[in-house]
């Protein structure tokens, strides 16, 4: 049960990551949203994602990991709903906020149940990567149910969402989950501590540029595509059977690659490998080109987020949660930043999204930079 409610949560959240960039081209023609429109709301997005990983960490450490998993699909649930009723850009970015508050709590909670989760012979590094595969599932099945099942009826697919949400929120509160060991008593100097460890700070920052990038597809990817000639329907199944799919195939390998490299050397071979990907991806404008570059962007992206988050727990045992929490925060601050950029260089012209997008592979050298660091 304890593996079925983390994979489940896992899974909601990989629908949520897609989510944005999934319903963002029926919001946009509805209510006549502008890329700078588009860049507010996933701002406001990350810094739900941001109060949620960082203020969930604390209270898990006190009170036990349940019930931060039980709050954050709560509240999943009440903004995919809301959403469905949204009637302009002002009430789209409040649930879009709710569902980032949501959507931090999750990641900080489920992350931090990997270590008591033993699976054959893998490093937890390797579990940690196997359970964040179905992150790359739900990513994968979101565009592709949009476009294929739904027909990018935007209100059906949040009414899946939600009872999906609605389903892993039952597994949870089924599931035994480890309580607070009465050892940790939140103080706001456990906090400032954790914050003046170099190791900690490094992790935080390779999160930060990550999420800058692996959010940047999902949120950006079908609309540059779409501004290249590509077909809507065509750009989310390549979001989907591409880069989803990718980051799926990835996370397998690269569960069994831990048992014989570091996560570190891991963390440095990612960062090159984007670097190279993401810019090759951005030239494409063929469908089968397009395809084929973004699996390979998504491959390469596979194993930064959960390999990190892996480092994180092992360093970090007695205040696991806090401690992800932080560099989680530090991950969605990375959308904060990048999503205005994008979304300003591309002003009201989406074919300006091509140049607003090199941010990826720039990004991507200075994580592999930090990845030696570390």
């Amino acid at each position: 049960m304890l593996i079925l409610a983390a994979v489940l949560a896992i899974f909601v959240y990989g629908i949520i990551a897609a989510m944005l960039g999934t319903i963002l081209p029926d919001l946009s023609k509805r209510f006549g949203l502008t890329p700078k429109q588009n860049g507010n709301i996933a701002m406001l997005q990350a810094v739900g994602l941001m109060a949620g990983g960082l203020f969930v960490g604390p209270l898990m450490d006190t009170e036990g990991k349940k019930v931060g998993l039980l709050l954050g699909l709560g509240l999943i649930v009440v903004a995919l709903l809301g959403l469905r009723a949204a009637t302009g850009y002002t009430v789209v970015a409040a649930f879009m906020f709710v569902l980032g508050i949501g959507g931090g709590a999750i990641v900080t909670g489920a992350n931090t149940l990997p270590p008591f989760i033993k699976l054959g012979d893998l490093t937890t590094g390797g579990v940690f990567n196997l359970l964040n595969l179905f992150f790359g599932l739900g990513g994968l099945v979101t565009p592709l149910i949009a476009a294929r099942l739904f027909r990018n009826q935007t209100g059906r697919l949040l009414v899946f969402a939600g009872v999906l949400g609605a389903i892993a929120f039952v597994a949870s509160a089924i599931a035994p989950m480890p309580v607070a060991t009465g050892q940790v008593a939140f103080q706001v100097s456990m906090v400032t501590d954790l914050l003046a460890k170099p190791s900690l700070l490094a992790l935080g920052l390779m999160l930060f540029l990550y999420v800058a990038c692996e959010v940047g597809v999902w949120n950006w990817l079908v609309r540059h595509l779409i501004a290249q000639g590509v077909s809507e329907g065509k750009a989310l199944t390549i979001l989907s059977l591409g880069f989803a799919l990718g980051l799926l195939l990835g996370r397998v390998v690269v569960s069994q690659v831990l048992k014989g490299i570091s996560p570190e050397q891991v963390l440095v071979g990612a960062g090159v490998l984007m670097a190279a990907t993401t810019f090759i991806m951005l030239q494409s404008k063929s469908d089968s080109v397009a395809w084929v570059t973004v699996l390979l962007a998504g491959i390469a992206m596979a194993p930064v987020f959960p390999t990190t988050l892996a480092v994180v727990n092992t360093r970090f045992p007695a205040t696991a949660a806090t401690a992800v929490g932080i560099a989680t925060t530090a991950g969605w601050l990375g959308l904060v930043v990048s999503s205005p950029i994008i979304g300003g260089i591309a002003g009201d012209d989406p074919r300006r999204l091509k140049k607003a997008l090199l941010i990826l592979p720039v990004f991507s050298v200075l994580m592999a930079v930090v990845a030696l660091a570390l």
